[in-house]
């Protein structure tokens, strides 16, 4: 989820505003319209959670494999969905759900574009693109400031607690668990302070004495060189992704400090205009077929089925072992509260982020509501 520079994301969403006349901004200080929600069969009490549970062992919400069931529309309707890599584990429901047809059974068709965070937004915006599968980064944000009508819909997962994807630091021989200086530290990192990633790094520096504002970063182009980085002393701590922290595990002077908040995911699917106002029946049936993805395909430790381990990866064009090799997250659909609120305030301590916006304007959890038959 590497973030380009933030300057040209404003100045791409602003001028996007103006060659499409404003399209999205009036509509997005409009409430939308109330839908009437019924229950779902096999999505009981156990498929929607309270967001304010922020306990990091909370249960996800689930329905029964196969629900909720499909409601196809009435009408073919094509949606294009945009991310920024085809191959991550974080898009296996999309991919596996265009490669097993859970969508088509919506009367949907899905087309997959694999486009950045940068490219993605003034199209979201303009109605270009129908959705995005990422994450409410700073250039998210920033759209939202520009009047752009865009809401962070669906969650998609949180790290299992046997991860240590993270930020890894050097430390002394025999040093303390809580000796770990990282005041004016050197931090290698593949991202840029607008991306989500930030917010945990933001909690992790923050347990150690110290903030974004006070370590120095230097950008580093790929996962192994985080690696050289940090056991070479090129670096004095790094964030590692999945499953780049294994090459660095249980080696003497490295440690583990800390990852994404348990329970609490940061990512999923983002709407523009057109899903959410005017064709808000697509935008519930893409997102049914989400939900019914996670619950059919997704729950538990997926990963010890070495067949459905071979599918996952033949549709994301990854060989089983890059699956295996890191434990399965945990998949929710569900958005915490106040996950925006904390977001914001990693980017603007970190710069990349001048000022905020209220939850009610990036967030809105009615599509999968509906699609799980919860009435608030």
């Amino acid at each position: 989820m590497r973030l380009p520079v933030f300057v040209p994301i404003v100045a791409a969403v602003a001028l996007t505003a103006a060659a499409c006349g404003g399209e999205g901004a009036v509509s997005a200080d409009t409430p939308r319209k109330a839908r009437p929600i019924s229950p779902v069969a096999g999505c009981g009490a156990t498929a929607w959670s309270d967001p304010a549970d922020l306990e990091p062992d909370r249960a996800p919400a689930r329905c029964k494999a196969g629900a909720p069931a499909p409601k196809p529309l009435a009408k073919k309707t094509k949606i294009t969905i945009s991310s920024s890599t085809g191959s991550a584990e974080f898009v296996a429901p999309l991919r596996l759900g265009i490669a097993k047809g859970e969508f088509a059974k919506e009367n949907l068709d899905v087309e997959f574009k694999q486009l950045g965070v940068a490219d993605s937004i003034p199209l979201l915006a303009k109605g270009d693109l129908d959705a995005m599968w990422s994450a409410p980064e700073a250039a998210f944000f920033n759209g939202l400031q520009q009047r752009f009508e865009l809401r962070w819909v669906l969650g998609n997962y949180s790290s299992s607690p046997q991860s240590k994807s993270g930020l890894w630091a050097r430390v002394p021989k025999g040093a303390a668990p809580g000796a770990v200086k990282l005041d004016d530290a050197q931090v290698g990192t593949l991202i840029g302070k607008g991306s989500v990633i930030t917010y945990p790094m933001s909690q992790v520096l923050g347990k150690h004495g110290t903030s974004l504002k006070k370590v120095r970063f230097t950008s580093l182009t790929g996962p192994s060189d985080t690696v050289t980085a940090l056991e070479n002393g090129g670096v004095d701590a790094a964030w590692m992704v999945d499953p780049v922290w294994k090459q660095v595990d249980g080696k003497p002077g490295l440690r583990f400090l800390g990852g994404q908040p348990l329970g609490e995911p940061l990512g999923g699917l983002i709407y523009g205009p057109g899903m959410l106002r005017k064709n808000p029946d697509a935008g519930v049936a893409f997102v049914r077929a989400l939900v019914r993805i996670v619950n059919t395909y997704f729950t538990g430790d997926y990963k010890k089925n070495a067949a459905f381990v071979g599918e996952l990866a033949s549709s994301l064009g990854l060989k089983p072992e890059a699956l295996t090799a890191v434990p399965a997250p945990i998949w929710d659909w569900e958005i915490r509260k106040g996950t925006t609120d904390r977001l914001q305030k990693a980017y603007v301590e970190g710069g990349a982020l001048g000022k905020t916006v209220p939850e009610s304007e990036a967030v809105d959890r009615t599509f999968y509501e509906e699609a799980v038959g919860h009435k608030p």
